[in-house]
Formats: C-alpha cells, sequence, structure tokens
C-alpha cells in the first residue's frame, strides 16, 4: 500500500482503534490541520493522542507497560494508523499482546525491529506533565532526549539499545559477585566495560551535539516567552564529570562493586536548565519552570523541523488550560502550519484565538462523535 501522491506536510489520516485503553472499536479520520478532542476528564481523550504517539514510537507517552494498553478484558489490543510523509501513504499495524512481544506491520509487511518503525512518523507531545522535565530528576530529562534522538537519528536508537543491554549485563554481573568468584567476574567486567565505554561515548556525543542545536534555537523563543526579560540556556552535565567515560568507569569500579550497579555513565547523566546565573529545577518559581518547560518544546518542534525538512506532528494534551492568555496566543501562532490533535474540556478555550478549528470530536465514556 505505497500511493504516490502531491508532496505535502507529514500527517496523520487516519486512526482505528480496537480493545485499546477504554476503546471497544474506533475508527478516526483526520484534518491536516487542526483536530480538536473535547470533553470532560477521564473519558478518554488522552488516550487518543497516546494511540497515535505509540503507533509511531512503539511506546507510551505516559511511559506505561504494553499489557497496559490493553483494555481490560481482553489479551491484545490493535493500532491501526495511516500517514502520508513525502506523498507517500503509509500503513503501520500495531498488535499488541498480553503475553508476547508487540507485532508490528508496515504497509502489511512485518517487521522485526521496532526501529525499522522509525523516521516514519515524528511526534512532538505536549502535556501538563512536561513541567516534570524541569522539576523532576534527572531521569525525567534522559527520557526526553532519548524519545527525540531516537525518533530523529536511528543510530542514536542503536547505540542506546546497546548501551542499555550492556549496563544491564554489567549490573548483574556486579549482584554476582562474591569472594570466591571475584577475579573471574573482575576480569569479564574489563571485557563489557571496554563496550560500555565504546557505545556510551557515542551516546554522550549525540547528546551534547543535541543540546548545541537546542540552544541556538531555545533562546529566541524563551525570551519572546518572558518579554526579552530572561535568558535560558540548556547545559549537558556527563556524571563522568572531568573524567573520561573509560577513566571514571575504571575509577568507580570498587564502588560499583560495593553498591552492586554501575553509577558513571549516559544512563546517570543529566541537564541542568539555567535562567542566567539562575538553576531553573532548583530555584526558579512555578511560573519560570512552566515558561522554560514550553521553550523546551517549542524549540523541540523547531529542531524537528531543521532535521527532517517537515513539520512535526503535534499532540496538545489539555495544554491550553495551563497557560497564560499570552503563552496561549504565542503557542497556537507557532503550531498554525502543523497537523495537531488536541485535547480539551471545551471549545470555548479557542474562542478568543485566531487559530483556526478544522474538525471537532466531542469524546464521552469512550465514543467519540464529530461534530463539524
Amino acid at each position: 500500500m505505497i500511493l504516490t501522491e502531491s508532496k505535502s506536510k507529514l500527517k496523520i489520516k487516519s486512526l482505528k482503534l480496537k480493545n485499546f485503553r477504554n476503546y471497544d472499536l474506533l475508527n478516526l479520520n483526520f484534518d491536516e490541520e487542526a483536530n480538536i478532542f473535547y470533553g470532560d476528564n477521564a473519558q478518554g481523550k488522552t488516550n487518543i493522542l497516546e494511540a497515535a504517539y505509540f503507533s509511531g514510537t512503539t511506546k507510551s507517552h505516559r511511559g506505561a507497560k504494553d499489557k497496559e494498553l490493553i483494555r481490560f478484558g481482553n489479551d491484545e489490543s490493535h493500532i491501526e494508523t495511516v500517514v502520508e510523509k513525502k506523498g507517500i501513504s503509509y500503513q503501520i499495524d500495531l498488535h499488541i499482546k498480553k503475553n508476547a512481544p508487540k507485532g508490528i506491520a508496515i504497509n502489511k509487511l512485518p517487521i522485526r525491529k521496532a526501529s525499522e518503525l522509525f523516521g516514519i512518523i515524528n511526534f512532538v507531545f505536549f502535556s501538563p506533565e512536561d513541567l516534570n522535565i524541569i522539576k523532576n530528576g534527572p531521569a525525567e530529562r534522559r527520557r526526553f532526549i532519548d524519545l527525540e534522538l531516537s525518533q530523529l537519528d536511528k543510530i542514536y536508537l542503536s547505540n542506546l539499545t546497546n548501551y542499555n543491554r550492556i549496563v544491564n549485563q554489567r549490573n548483574h554481573l556486579l549482584k554476582d559477585i562474591n569472594t570466591e568468584n571475584k577475579k573471574i567476574i573482575t576480569d569479564t567486567l574489563e571485557i563489557w566495560e571496554m563496550q560500555l565505554v565504546q557505545y556510551g561515548d557515542k551516546l554522550i556525543d549525540r547528546r551534547k551535539k543535541f543540546v548545541e542545536d537546542m540552544n541556538r534555537i531555545i533562546s529566541s523563543v524563551h525570551k519572546k516567552l518572558t518579554g526579552n526579560k530572561e535568558e535560558i540556556q540548556i547545559i549537558y552535565e556527563p556524571s563522568n564529570g572531568n573524567f573520561t567515560l573509560d577513566q571514571a568507569i575504571k575509577k568507580n569500579r570498587e564502588r560499583d562493586l560495593r553498591i552492586k550497579s554501575t553509577s558513571v555513565g549516559p544512563h546517570r547523566d543529566d541537564i541542568c536548565i539555567m535562567s542566567g546565573d539562575l538553576d531553573i529545577r532548583k530555584f526558579g518559581s512555578q511560573g519560570q519552570q512552566r515558561t522554560a518547560a514550553l521553550s523546551l518544546k517549542l524549540a523541540e518542534i523547531e529542531l524537528v523541523k531543521r532535521t527532517i525538512h517537515d513539520t512535526p506532528i503535534l499532540l496538545l494534551d489539555d495544554v491550553l488550560s495551563e497557560l497564560d492568555k499570552h503563552r496561549q496566543n504565542y503557542l497556537l501562532d507557532s503550531i498554525n502550519d502543523i497537523q495537531t490533535l488536541i485535547t480539551c474540556t471545551g471549545v470555548e478555550d479557542f474562542v478568543n484565538h485566531r487559530f483556526s478549528i478544522n474538525k471537532v470530536f466531542h469524546v464521552q465514556n469512550g465514543q467519540v462523535a464529530k461534530e463539524n
């Protein structure tokens, strides 16, 4: 099912769900611009965005396990998404199974690795939880970088997969060590550490490049959001400090043997978000943190555009209610050329904006009704 059409921006044309979250069966066709899903909370609006995101990344933006996506009382779920990219249509099918690995097919042809799917669709997901990127611990910020880079760079995804496998193997060895086998396991550790450094250095270099690219964009975005009152900068903070990763791994080996875990490497790195001399995570107000999170996401959109030479698909989950009018206007003005799926509690959120609404759906108790 590869159809050549006139060139146009990236867009989702349709989404079909079977036994996904609270949906028995759902069949949606989207407008290529703004699609609004409104209704009370806990009716299933976010589940639609989650399914769309899953179809391009094989991951839940909430971090949910696959089996948690299957409708209660069922053993498997199915997502079918048709997207158009550079004039070519792709049908993506995902079968999520409770007791087996997920199955993925592109244009009816099964693929062996999820990485083969990455790059067909590029999503940017906005939600109120984005504030956690700023407020929470380093894992949240690493996840932000890893999810975006995995969509943009298949080599990064491969290196990340290999690195995580090696860290798990090293940790397994550290847990198995005892007085009798210490010499054997220590020798084995050195073999795994060579690979850990090999892949870890590549991850660090690519993340630093990502941070550099983001910094070129985010500064002007943040200035406009704050009326030129605040600067912003992202700083990459490797856990190995001033040591090379190889030096840090060797230096910390005895400590790792005691704690039975790998204490340095990209899986422990962080980014710091600064406003002038202020660490926004530690000392910024809630308003400053919220604005920094919005700047980060808007910069992410622009970076994706520059990287793929196309627009990403934007998923906005009840974001407008979290922003004041100035930031609402700036966000909506920034996305008017992008296909967007938006959830909200009421369409009145858009009444006083110039933002054009193309399709409206009412979501109630797992049922979706198109209103225009």
